[in-house]
């Protein structure tokens, strides 16, 4: 009886998802690399060509593809799909449960190590981590590890947590999942002034646009100074987010379109192109 409600949940989100997307405009848009999906199993993968469908008709050429477990980054890889580009990053969860504690368990680390030798992955994380927490050995093995393989480190953490990793190995590359939520924009500049591989993903960030859809003041200034330093990103979290995909993305592209149209390209997927080169989006 569960496995039913799981598959009927995942059958009523997917026909959501194609109304939703039927109502979208058929136009060329600017193409866009969604720097923080993730292709979860909890309760259920949703199915492969719904995925697919939902990227194509948003323009999504590219993805930072993050699952828990990591059997959803397998099968977006093993997709092979036209047109769209998969950057693979190693998740340390096997389940939703390890996100509290992954900073403490060696067998996590093991994990890593073991999935790694797939040899295609570019990067690790998302993982979370806050505070003193970071000063852990499974975290520091986890940065030293990536720096010495010149992976990515993608972290959902704050800014104490964001200094303590970089301060375990100064090689590290991080992408900061969501920027720091609702870190005042003044902060974020002197970090990314600080650590010049730091690289903020903009999903959930709040203070972007004021409530008419406007482009604050502060986030056009820092987009001015670094545009070569933002990722876009879906944060496909849970399945809501999936229903949610079109709206993401036309958010985004509204604000973008208020910015000088090179530093648009760049956050929209050229930065991705910079960084996990050599595949390009056209």
């Amino acid at each position: 009886m569960q496995k039913l409600v799981k598959r009927l949940s995942v059958a009523a989100i997917a026909a959501a998802v194609l109304a939703l997307g039927a109502q979208a405009p058929a136009q060329e848009r600017l193409p866009i690399f969604d720097a923080h999906l993730h292709y979860n199993s909890e309760p259920a993968l949703l199915p492969l060509d719904k995925v697919l469908e939902i990227f194509q008709r948003n323009n999504v050429r590219g993805i930072l593809s993050t699952s828990r477990p990591n059997i959803g980054t397998h099968v977006l890889m093993d997709a092979k799909a036209e047109n769209l580009w998969v950057v693979p990053f190693i998740r340390p969860y096997r389940t939703r449960a390890d996100i509290q504690t992954w900073f403490n368990d060696p067998e996590i680390f093991a994990m890593v190590e073991e999935e790694y030798k797939r040899g295609y992955y570019r990067g690790v994380g998302e993982f979370h981590i806050y505070g003193k927490a970071a000063h852990g050995e499974i975290a520091k093995q986890l940065v030293r590890f990536a720096a010495e393989r010149d992976l990515y480190i993608h972290a959902h953490c704050d800014e104490e947590a964001l200094e303590i990793l970089y301060a375990h190995d100064k090689r590290a590359k991080i992408i900061w999942a969501h920027t720091g939520f609702s870190l005042s924009t003044a902060r974020v500049h002197e970090l990314m002034e600080k650590y010049p591989s730091l690289m903020g993903e903009l999903s959930f960030r709040s203070g972007i646009v004021e409530s008419s859809g406007k482009l604050s003041a502060d986030w056009k200034i820092l987009f001015s100074r670094f545009s070569d330093r933002f990722l876009l990103g879906s944060d496909t979290w849970i399945h809501e987010r999936w229903f949610q995909y079109d709206n993401i993305m036309n958010g985004y592209r509204g604000w973008l379109a208020q910015l000088p149209d090179d530093q648009a390209r760049r956050i929209a997927y050229s930065n991705a192109e910079r960084l996990f080169g050599p595949r390009r989006v056209n």
